[in-house]
């Protein structure tokens, strides 16, 4: 199928490569010449700009999304509006609020635009592994664009959840779990970190992988990121409070990674993380560290 495809980033340049080898016809448009020339090195039509994305088009034309959420999405839809027919049909496969999924939907109706939300999970992995694809709209239109979903995800790697904004309700859902799972990780290898065993967090890992009932894919990364990196000490914190260096820490073990070499260099309770250890068990630091 032809479709265009706005935005090149991180998944969205390797969401282009991945359509292109599966015969589809990709016209890729992104904000920086260099994303656009690598899409085309990879076999896709460079657009530089929306209208010459439109017109390489032929209508109904298909033009998929892949914009950060919010205004981004709306700037970008506003632009494309003059230049689109009745019957084209946009896909938002970002991370949209599925209320605003649900708004854009009625309001592009009433233009005469077909609108589709898509939940798109698989980061920088889904050119190899393929895309979850969690998608929002009517029966009728998805199968008229099934095949792009089909050459997108893994065997049964995509699924219409239902009408418009279906499919990024149950993206959120899904990213706070992610999000959830991760943290529950990194409680419990900061806690093992901070044991008197001096455990091999790489070794656990790998163990974990290994039938348990918390394998997973999250899992999988984190013992290639400790197989790479023992003690995860190339992990930078996000933010910048430059009076409290220690706020500055990643929420991911080790809590000794600061600015401060002196607190680095001091095997103390609060240098060597959140827990300290009584009678073999760990027992949370008193205070304000302990609700952080």
């Amino acid at each position: 199928m032809q479709l265009g495809l706005i935005g090149l980033g991180k998944m969205g340049g390797f969401m282009a490569e991945r359509l292109v080898r599966g015969g589809h016809e990709v016209v890729a448009n992104a904000r920086t010449a260099e994303s656009i020339k690598k899409a085309e090195a990879h076999g896709a039509k460079a657009a530089y700009d929306l209208p010459s994305l439109c017109a390489a088009l032929s209508t109904p034309r298909i033009i998929w999304l892949m914009v950060p959420a919010g205004d981004a999405v709306s700037r970008v839809i506003e632009d494309l509006l003059p230049m689109l027919s009745k019957g084209d049909i946009l896909i938002d496969g970002g991370n949209s609020y599925y209320k605003d999924s649900v708004k854009r939907a009625g309001y592009l109706a009433g233009k005469g635009i077909r609108f589709m939300d898509c939940g798109t999970s698989g980061g920088v992995w889904g050119l190899k592994n393929g895309y979850c694809l969690m998608i929002g709209g009517d029966p009728e239109l998805f199968e008229r664009v099934e095949p792009i979903f089909r050459t997108l995800a893994p065997p049964d790697g995509y699924a219409l959840m239902g009408p418009a904004g279906a499919g990024h309700l149950v993206k959120m859902v899904h990213n706070g779990v992610e999000y959830g799972m991760m943290q529950a990780y990194a409680e419990g290898f900061d806690i093992l970190k901070a044991s008197p065993y001096g455990l091999d967090m790489g070794k656990i890992s790998h163990l974990w992988n290994q039938g348990s009932v918390v394998k997973s894919w999250l899992l999988e990364l984190a013992e290639r990121a400790f197989a790479e990196d023992p003690d995860l000490g190339r992990i930078q914190g996000y933010g910048s409070t430059p009076a409290n260096p220690t706020r500055l820490r990643p929420r991911f073990w080790p809590r000794c990674a600061t600015t401060s070499a002196a607190t680095r260099s001091e095997p103390n309770d609060r240098a060597r993380g959140r827990h300290r250890w009584h009678k073999g068990r760990p027992r949370p630091l008193r205070g304000p560290r302990a609700s952080r």
